[in-house]
């Protein structure tokens, strides 16, 4: 199995061990998460089953509609220990708590993006790609 069709399929068992447990336990239908996310049952049902790869503004709307962080729709790796984390823990440590809360998401939805495209990290160039001279 390819690792983005792991990736994948891990997140939608995410989705349905968070609806299901939803409520301590009581559960919540795939029709009723549809409903609060503005999307059709099928949907859910594509997302839970790997059909469908939901996109990245939709694990942010589940991560915020189950409260819990977007990252836990990903594996959980080892925290970094180099020398670029420790720097950034650095500059960060004496920021406002609501800067570091804003911080904290941010960096989360970075990962998520990284984690869920499976690009080896190379940033997309923006416009269109450059014409080849012959």
């Amino acid at each position: 199995m390819a690792t983005a069709t792991k990736v994948v399929s891990y997140v939608g068992e995410r989705i349905r061990q968070l609806r299901t447990e939803y409520d301590h336990g009581k559960g919540l239908s795939q029709e009723a998460l549809a409903r609060e996310l503005d999307v059709t049952a099928n949907t859910i049902s594509r997302w839970e089953t790997a059909t469908y790869k939901p996109d990245l503004g939709d694990l942010e709307r589940l991560a915020h509609f189950f409260g819990v962080s977007i990252l836990h729709f990903f594996r959980s790796e080892e925290p970094a220990k180099d020398e670029q984390m420790k720097a950034l823990l650095r500059t960060a440590k004496d920021l406002p708590l609501n800067e570091i809360e804003e911080l904290r998401r941010y960096v989360e939805f970075r990962k998520a993006r990284f984690l869920y495209s499976g690009h080896d990290g190379a940033r997309p160039r923006p416009g269109r790609p450059a014409k080849r001279s012959a």
